[in-house]
């Protein structure tokens, strides 16, 4: 993956499998969110990103859920979270107004994470776990093939999604991930958890054994 002249990453082969979540760990600036705009298809690379079935055909693009660790809007908007999950699903603004498909439609998806009640919140009121809910319910419908970020590993048994997750809670990793892939600009290392955080390359990136805090 390039930035004009400036390699981000290089010699990255990986392999993501459904029903499978695959955690990406690293130091600042190591190239994990440069990999899933890269998967996502916002950034220019080298090389080739397939898809396949579990008997090696190839696959077109599947739909893939991204859900972001924060939301850049205005928050004094005046827009529901209702309004915002009708405009990102119909593209039309939302002074148009709702059909009543559309709307039990959007409780419907909202209820399934759980927070259905937060249809006729405003958008910018939302705390920062609700948003993530709400986006979570929007990167979900319809079900995608590839997701990254929370509530994972009922999604990974349920659909039999290919899940990434990025996240900084090493305990929470090591609890739930399948596999992880620590970057530094490349792949250093991958495994199940406890491989990966015994390493001398996790050490380095973080600064400490994992046992050492995990005492």
């Amino acid at each position: 993956m390039t930035s004009g002249e400036d390699i981000l990453l290089d010699n990255i082969n990986l392999t993501f499998h459904c029903g499978e979540l695959t955690a990406l760990i690293g130091k600042n600036g190591a190239g994990k969110t440069t990999l899933l705009r890269t998967l996502l298809g916002e950034r220019h690379y080298k090389g080739s990103i397939s898809f396949t079935d579990h008997h090696g055909v190839v696959l077109p693009m599947p739909r893939i859920g991204y859900v972001p660790q924060h939301l850049d809007f205005d928050k004094s908007m005046p827009i529901s979270v209702s309004d915002f999950i009708a405009a990102a699903k119909g593209g039309s603004p939302v002074w148009f107004g709702k059909q009543k498909k559309m709307q039990a439609h959007i409780r419907e998806i909202l209820e399934d994470m759980e927070c259905g009640y937060l249809a006729e919140r405003r958008l910018g009121a939302l705390s920062g776990g609700e948003l993530q809910r709400v986006l979570l319910a929007l990167a979900t419908d319809p079900v995608p093939d590839l997701l990254v970020y929370k509530r994972v590993t009922e999604l990974r048994d349920k659909q039999h999604m290919a899940i990434l997750l990025v996240s900084h809670d090493l305990g929470l990793i090591r609890k739930y991930a399948d596999r992880v892939v620590l970057l530094d600009k490349t792949v250093v290392a991958q495994g199940d958890a406890n491989k990966v955080f015994a390493t001398d390359a996790f050490r380095e990136a973080f600064g400490f054994s994992f046992e050492e805090v995990a005492k």
